[in-house]
């Protein structure tokens, strides 16, 4: 039989213990859900600066916490105007460090393509899930080692597909799915703009440049979202109307893909004219959208009078809240690098033609 004195010495121990326990328990950190994703813009240009940093200041489940650049006085107004905290502003050469930075979640890559697979990489070795601007890269391979670098570090790549989460382009892939109007028979997709810049990467080779390399995967992402199909042939021209501008690129691509079952793609991609349409010509009727991919929205109708111009509060911000509940709920992206990846495979092709003078299969 357990004495007073014993009993209350043991009460007065495990008192102790759970005291102790408590003081302990009390200095465990339990990670806690992100209520927003922090994102880190790569490269501080036209599309960093006046699309996507204002965009991120609509988004309900990112933010901007971070950024990257080669200027210093880019580094300095962005840190005024963002509140941004020197510890999550970087260089290119410090960027390797950002592994050690819990505010920063999110890569974004929007550096000329040449150096896409780079920093995208640099990026998944970090840690860090990535998204990068399309296209891409410049080659398959370069697509291929940003795929393995984020499947091998285990996150997750998303390539800047706007358009793929606009709802009148979801409604007309869905229209297309479910041959509402029959089989697509034929697409006509164009997509480009008067670009008055003498010395820009959009110019040179070794930056990734030509129009396939910026407004080309407008049309043939189109043709292919159009068709619901890969395709298996390309013909294709490159021209310029400027040589002393677009000495080592192409200003304009035509390029004609066929698919499989006989439906074919017209397009054209142009730094030296301004268009916007897309037309899919189906068995049963037709959906045109004019323009297809502008930023402020897109328009379109079809042949039943069904107009496709619902609005959007805004495309940037809306892809980047969709790719971060992705993220944040492990489903899958709209536009993964294996998307990215088949446009590339066709670009290569389309350069093959130009190269050949001559049909290339895919």
């Amino acid at each position: 039989m357990i004495n007073r004195r014993k009993f209350i010495g043991q009460v007065t121990a495990g008192v102790a213990g759970i005291t102790i326990a408590q003081a302990g328990f009390a200095n465990i950190i339990v990670p806690q859900k992100k209520d927003k994703l922090g994102i880190a813009l790569v490269g501080l240009g036209y599309y960093s600066k006046d699309l996507l940093a204002p965009a991120l200041q609509l988004t309900k489940h990112c933010k901007l916490a971070g950024i990257v650049s080669g200027t210093p006085s880019k580094i300095e107004s962005w840190q005024k105007q963002y509140n941004l905290p020197d510890k999550n502003c970087y260089s290119y050469d410090s960027f390797d460090s950002v592994a050690n930075n819990p505010d920063i979640d999110v890569i974004y890559v929007v550096l000329p393509p040449s150096m896409h697979a780079e920093y995208s990489i640099r990026a998944a070795k970090a840690g860090k899930h990535v998204w990068c601007e399309k296209p891409m890269a410049p080659s398959v391979a370069d697509c291929k080692a940003m795929i393995d670098a984020c499947n091998k570090n285990k996150v997750k790549l998303a390539i800047g597909y706007r358009m793929h989460h606009e709802p009148n382009t979801q409604k007309l892939m869905q229209l297309v799915k479910d041959k509402t109007y029959g089989k697509t028979t034929k697409v006509a997709a164009n997509a480009g703009y008067v670009d008055p810049r003498t010395d820009h990467w959009k110019q040179k080779k070794s930056l990734g440049g030509g129009v396939m390399g910026d407004m080309g995967v407008y049309p043939l992402n189109a043709a292919r979202y159009s068709t619901g199909l890969e395709p298996i042939a390309v013909t294709a021209k490159a021209s310029t109307t400027r040589p002393e501008i677009y000495k080592e690129v192409e200003e304009t691509m035509d390029f004609t893909l066929e698919f499989p079952g006989g439906a074919t793609a017209v397009c054209q991609a142009s730094f030296g004219k301004s268009m916007n349409d897309l037309q899919v010509d189906c068995a049963k009727g037709w959906i045109k959208f004019s323009p297809f991919s502008a930023y402020n929205g897109v328009n379109g109708v079809a042949s039943d009078g069904m107009k496709l111009n619902a609005p959007i509060e805004n495309e940037q911000s809306t892809q980047m809240d969709d790719d971060t509940l992705a993220i944040l709920n492990n489903k899958p992206l709209l536009a993964p690098g294996e998307e990215g990846l088949k446009d590339i495979v066709v670009v290569e092709a389309i350069y093959r033609s130009v190269a050949a003078n001559s049909r290339v299969k895919i």
